[in-house]
């Protein structure tokens, strides 16, 4: 097997509490390299495209696998709010799940492979060291080596400070504290509902920016956790992240995208922004920035701005809607929470484009989909075939 792995814990952390959730449309030979730290949890993968195609998963893995066949069959009707080839297919995964966390990945993350100079020089022995499997972990300033799934939950685990901002980051980290001036009254912070890793080497990048800088690379680790403040909205990419499923699950709806509709790429977007208003009215932090996965193709920018067209205008309307948005004092759950948002989305997104209209429609589907699937005592979806 492979050297260089980082320390893991001899109980892995929220062992059986937490799943991961993938969203592919190939056989996931990734999971190899992630095999360390994945293993000792539950995998949710689900599958989109041709449901009679077969995805080959590596031994040893404790998953389950959802195709579209199952979606259509465990949600009937209401499986018109789960979108089709499109990444945002993954949100079922958060919807099946029966645990408190939720840690979400793409298939082209890996493992950083460290200790071999500039990112330039990965890049090009990046298949050749894959194929005789050395894989390596990303270290930190300090040496110590990374284990992405570990920080995460860190994050979750340690309080929020969405109201004042601490210029030494996060406060809870080992090493820092809270400033000279910082208000002993809100040094308590609040629960953390997310949080959102970034990537090294290929940037999460839109299409235009894509094709000025194709060549453009990621190779800068900043060793920082922030909160992001009350009333700060963010771009929120779906391919490292994690939340806390029984806080924040329903928002996390990855909108309507792909096949038949007139966008894509903003369905993790959609989820940031519905979800950090519905944090900043209930009180609950979001977190950004460590930890670093390796993100190793770049899309094709010419395909993506097919897909992204109508979000690049639209974003500069959808953005003030959200910036403005209020919530009502009755909304104290977020199920509350979203089903006035999508009244608000209907009233004056819709006139923007009939799209919105449709959205807001599959926003309250969602809802109701996800309390049918996660109300007390309910009997637990089989997948398509038991899990492995």
């Amino acid at each position: 097997m492979a050297e260089g792995y980082g320390s893991i814990p001899s109980t892995p952390l929220l062992k059986d509490e937490l799943d991961i959730v993938i969203p592919t449309i190939r056989n996931l030979d990734f999971l190899e390299m992630w095999r360390p730290f994945f293993q000792p949890y539950h995998l949710i993968i689900v599958q989109d495209g041709d449901p009679s195609k077969t995805i080959k998963v590596p031994e040893g893995f404790d998953y389950e696998l959802y195709n579209r066949n199952d979606i259509n069959r465990i949600l009937g009707p209401k499986a018109s709010c789960i979108s089709f080839k499109d990444s945002a297919c993954r949100c079922f995964g958060y919807m099946i799940s029966k645990k408190k966390y939720i840690f979400t990945i793409d298939d082209d993350c890996f493992v950083w492979v460290g200790d071999l100079g500039e990112a330039g020089i990965f890049a090009g022995f990046a298949d050749l060291l894959l194929d005789v499997g050395i894989y390596l972990v990303a270290k930190d300033p300090s040496g110590k080596q990374i284990n992405a799934l570990e920080q995460h939950i860190k994050n979750l685990l340690a309080p929020s400070t969405p109201f004042f901002f601490n210029t030494l980051y996060d406060p809870f980290r080992e090493g820092a504290d809270f400033v000279r001036g910082y208000p002993f009254s809100l040094r308590e912070g609040v629960t953390t509902a997310v949080s959102h890793g970034l990537w090294l080497n290929i940037p999460d990048y839109d299409a235009p920016t894509q094709l000025v800088k194709p060549h453009e690379r990621n190779t800068r680790y900043v060793d920082a956790v922030l909160t992001v403040p009350k009333g700060t909205l963010f771009p929120m990419c779906g391919m490292n992240l994690a939340f806390n499923r029984e806080l924040i699950g329903p928002a996390m709806y990855f909108g309507l995208m792909g096949d038949g509709q007139p966008i894509g790429r903003y369905d993790d977007m959609w989820a940031g922004w519905c979800t950090k208003v519905i944090c900043d009215h209930l009180g609950l932090g979001v977190k950004t920035g460590l930890p670093y996965i390796w993100h190793s193709k770049a899309s094709n920018p010419f395909v993506n701005l097919k897909k992204e067209y109508n979000g690049i205008f639209w974003q500069e309307e959808l953005i003030p809607f959200f910036q403005s948005a209020v919530l009502s004092k009755d909304c104290t759950t977020v199920q509350k929470c979203y089903i006035e948002l999508s009244k608000q989305v209907r009233e004056k997104l819709g006139k923007i484009d009939p799209y919105f209209n449709k959205l807001a429609d599959a926003m309250v589907t969602w809802i109701e989909a996800w309390d049918e699937l996660n109300h007390s005592g309910a009997a637990a979806e089989k997948p398509n075939g038991p899990a492995k």
